[in-house]
């Protein structure tokens, strides 16, 4: 099915009022560099926990206020620190397991993979079916944080674009726009892509941004 448009009207008004990546929003300005990636594997796995994406952007940006930004820093902090900075986020409900998992998934990424995330891309050689599984070796990184992950990086590794995840999809399906990422992908270039990832998924939560978008 071919895109007309209403579609690309539509998606310049999501864009223009709800399209902000969750990195942008956590204060991560993503490039393919090391810190920037960490950054936004940590904010992938707060935001798969059943807890509101804001209190989730919110805690990232307080991990890396404690300086808790690369993974030497997350795995040397110890885990009252980082119990103490998911706090300070608003991040109480799984503080405790999640200051675990994220202190493992440091010393993981620091023996396996040299502390890059780029190596894990490395790993899956250009298949963003097998990145989605080598992403899931970090521990509580399960599949929803790895489609959060490639949703936003899709902009900086152009292998894994188009990336609109089942959630995204929903989101799509309630403003009237194509449901599969083909159609979608020929809406923004490449670079808009996350933008138009996160602005879905906040209209398939939210039904205030599905009218927003209509008015």
């Amino acid at each position: 099915m071919g895109t007309t448009a209403r579609d690309r009207e539509t998606v310049r008004a999501l864009l223009r009022t709800h399209g902000r990546t969750y990195a942008e929003e956590a204060g991560i300005r993503l490039r393919d560099t090391p810190q920037p990636l960490y950054r936004l594997l940590v904010l992938a796995c707060l935001l798969s926990a059943r807890i509101r994406a804001s209190v989730a952007v919110a805690t990232a940006r307080s991990l890396a206020e404690a300086g808790l930004k690369d993974p030497r820093r997350m795995a040397e902090a110890g885990w009252q620190r980082r119990v103490d900075a998911l706090g300070e986020g608003g991040y109480r409900r799984y503080d405790e397991r999640t200051a675990t998992q994220l202190g493992d998934g440091a010393r993981l990424l620091l023996d396996d993979y040299g502390g890059d995330v780029r190596r894990m891309r490395k790993k899956a050689d250009g298949d963003p079916g097998a990145l989605r599984s080598v992403l899931q070796e970090i521990p509580g990184l399960g599949p929803a944080g790895a489609d959060i992950f490639l949703r936003e990086v899709q902009g900086v590794w152009p292998e894994v674009f188009p990336r609109f995840d089942g959630k995204a999809l929903q989101g799509a399906g309630r403003l009237g726009l194509p449901t599969e990422p083909a159609g979608l992908a020929r809406l923004v270039e490449r670079e808009e892509a996350p933008a138009l990832a996160a602005a879905l998924v906040r209209a398939a939560l939210d039904e205030a941004v599905a009218d927003d978008v209509r008015r």
